[in-house]
């Protein structure tokens, strides 16, 4: 909760920018770990080794801020311990095509249906899997699910606009060319109910276009 909503409480003061950078991944063989993230087409950032029984090697996802890493004497924690790691992708049907393509192991769609205890891989929204992409296609409500060699289970998860005050609309970014042609395809889509709606073509779709994206990526209102 903001405290700045609570009388009589001063909000704290600005820490500066904590850019989450590095998320450690225990592995038992450094070299097939490698090969599994290098399959994935996680863009490799480096492999040090000190040739004393230290080794890290880091990668980093595509689109991503954040880098894993991973190797000889990087952590204490046994190998495969690393689970509930998320992936955010805007098109979940194309990102599970794409590690399919590359020889990956990945789990059919699924969602939940209001179950938040049962037998299956704890995940957000519930534990109980149901097949298939969560019916309303609802940002947030889509999965898929992979794991590493050791057992570090990965999943991705489908959001396509995010909830009102995650992102500063005054600081739009895309993370890559793919995120930013399937906003402009679901602005299309919105574009065309709203020429609908006025009953005539809109000669500054531009301007609209942009609008919508930037009110769908910061969770705004959506211009009609």
């Amino acid at each position: 909760m903001s405290t700045n909503a609570v009388p009589g409480i001063k909000p704290a003061a600005s820490t500066g920018d904590m850019k989450f950078e590095i998320v450690v991944v225990p592995v038992s063989d450094v070299d097939r770990a490698k090969a599994f993230y290098a399959k994935l087409g996680w863009r490799l950032d480096a492999d040090y080794d000190s040739g004393k029984g230290f080794r890290v090697i880091q990668f980093t996802p595509p689109g991503s801020g954040c880098s894993v890493i991973f190797g000889q004497n990087v952590t204490p924690a046994a190998p495969g311990s690393a689970q509930g790691l998320y992936l955010i992708v805007s098109d979940l049907q194309a990102a599970r095509k794409a590690l399919l393509d590359r020889g990956v192991q990945v789990s059919e769609v699924f969602h939940n249906a209001g179950v938040y205890t049962g037998t299956d891989e704890a995940f957000l929204f519930g534990s109980v899997r149901v097949s298939g992409p969560d019916p309303e296609h609802r940002s947030y409500r889509s999965f898929a699910s992979f794991k590493d060699p050791d057992g570090n289970g990965w999943l991705l998860q489908e959001i396509t606009a995010r909830l009102p005050g995650r992102i500063d609309p005054a600081t739009t970014t895309f993370a890559s060319a793919d995120d930013l042609a399937n906003a402009m395809r679901r602005a299309s889509v919105a574009h065309g109910e709203h020429e609908k709606l006025i009953g005539a073509a809109d000669p500054n779709w531009p301007d609209w276009y942009a609008k919508y994206m930037v009110a769908a990526q910061a969770g705004a209102e959506l211009p009609k």
